[in-house]
């Protein structure tokens, strides 16, 4: 075998085992759905084809449009978003069922709109490098975004927390626009000034510490996430932002001492947080002795109980009272799993998680300029805090917060910016995975060579 024919084989499309992977994750997804209403009825719900059917026609329509402008994509990402967002609305459906509520069909709706940005995205970028060439825009506008919950008569309070804002009957939480805004403007920038914060300063205990010139921006990133966490009480959003930039700092520049240095900086910051908000200091309490400050930790106690009720394998879905657990479609759906799957469910789905931010790791390794790669260390980076800020938090890890599990979580705002993240990470995966021009010239050269012979 020659090297080309050799190269050709490992830049396989693979878009074969991504529709055999979509099939399976299809009937997790609408089989959960039946076992639903097998548990809360008795019987298969009624709209179980129409419902089945527009959820088959959404997938298809991704792996149609990954087929057409990105065929080297990664054939597993979108397999488990489709098994993770199958499941949410099943789990959903299941507590609308016993509140008498609808929070399903709007999440359906949500979906669709996330599967529509998510072909768009695909469609109307071809080369993930061209939003380089927007990174301050992108900073700036993920700043106004952040801003917005601020100003009087557009954001909103909810639960404590100022991070919504409304517009006639529309609610939605800018930051997780954000998130992704911010994730291409720490790229950009970093590229650019990699060298300069790779240098390092003075050497204490083992570890060389950055240059003082050069702690502007971990500075201003950490005063911006301290500002959410003071005037929008979002302990979640805090660390999500703060984290994503160390992490990518550190990948930049591969020197541990930022990561001392911002784990410092965090610890300070959410100390001061904890003795200046009241919102931060009840949450951090209820953490500490949840039984102590029953009324503040209700929520979380609930939840605890319903994932010991639920043990290794669940009661089986439609089964539990997960609906006992106030925001149990939301905030704390990761619970209502535990206690209708088990720990054995848990574990599978924060598996598909991990698959995830494997797969975005993966994608850095071999992507081939270095924006594209912190590009997607930021992506994935953003899906593994995310979620352990969520599963931490409702297992009592880290103080509770209010961030929404990915995908699974009822909040149209984060399903929508979630699959447009899974779109431009296929985006940077198709870059990484195919082959170089000279390469795909030299393996047609070979296919035309080969076919000569054939006539022969």
């Amino acid at each position: 075998m020659s090297e080309s024919a050799f190269m050709g084989f490992v830049h396989r499309r693979r878009r074969g085992a991504e529709l055999f992977l979509l099939v399976l994750s299809l009937v997790v997804g609408v089989g959960a759905y039946a076992c639903v209403g097998i548990g809360t009825e008795g019987k298969v719900p009624t709209d179980i084809i129409r419902y089945g059917g527009w959820l088959t026609l959404l997938i298809v329509a991704c792996h149609v449009t990954i087929r057409l402008t990105a065929p080297y994509a990664d054939p597993v990402l979108l397999p488990v978003v489709s098994a993770l967002n199958g499941l949410g609305l099943a789990m959903i459906h299941r507590i609308d069922h016993a509140r008498n509520t609808d929070y399903a069909s709007s999440q359906l709706l949500w979906m669709t709109l996330g599967v529509v940005l998510f072909i768009g995205v695909l469609w109307l970028l071809r080369d993930h490098r061209r939003l380089q060439a927007y990174t301050y825009t992108s900073g700036l506008a993920a700043i106004v975004l952040l801003l917005l919950p601020l100003v009087p008569g557009v954001g909103r309070e909810v639960l404590g927390a100022r991070i919504w804002i409304q517009v006639g009957g529309l609610s939605f939480q800018p930051g997780e626009v954000a998130k992704l805004l911010l994730v291409v403007a720490f790229a950009g920038y970093l590229v650019v000034h990699r060298d300069a914060l790779a240098l390092a300063g003075r050497h204490v205990l083992f570890v060389d510490l950055p240059r003082g010139r050069d702690l502007g921006p971990i500075l201003v990133m950490w005063l911006i996430s301290l500002g959410v966490l003071v005037f929008q009480n979002d302990l979640g959003s805090s660390l999500l932002f703060f984290g994503l930039f160390l992490v990518m700092l550190y990948v930049a520049t591969e020197r541990p001492g930022w990561l001392v240095v911002g784990t410092a900086m965090f610890i300070g910051g959410a100390y001061a947080g904890y003795l200046a908000v009241a919102h931060v200091r009840v949450r951090v309490e209820g953490w500490l002795d949840p039984f102590g400050h029953a009324s503040a930790a209700f929520q979380l106690i609930q939840g605890m109980y319903g994932m010991a009720w639920g043990g290794l394998v669940g009661r089986g879905l439609g089964e539990g009272s997960p609906y006992l657990t106030p925001l149990s479609w939301s905030d704390f759906i990761l619970p209502s799993f535990g206690e209708e799957l088990g720990l054995t469910g848990v574990m599978a789905i924060i598996l598909l998680y991990a698959l995830i931010v494997e797969r975005a790791l993966r994608t850095a390794l071999v992507c081939r300029d270095a924006f594209g790669k912190l590009l997607a260390v930021g992506l994935g980076v953003v899906f593994a805090l995310q979620v352990f800020v969520v599963i931490g938090g409702v297992t009592r890890l880290i103080p509770l917060t209010g961030l929404t599990t990915p995908f699974l979580s009822a909040g149209g705002s984060s399903l929508v910016a979630n699959w447009a993240i899974i779109a431009l990470l296929l985006r940077v995966s198709d870059h990484a995975r195919r082959p170089p021009p000279e390469m795909l010239a030299a393996e047609s050269d070979d296919a035309d060579a080969t076919q000569v012979v054939s006539l022969r």
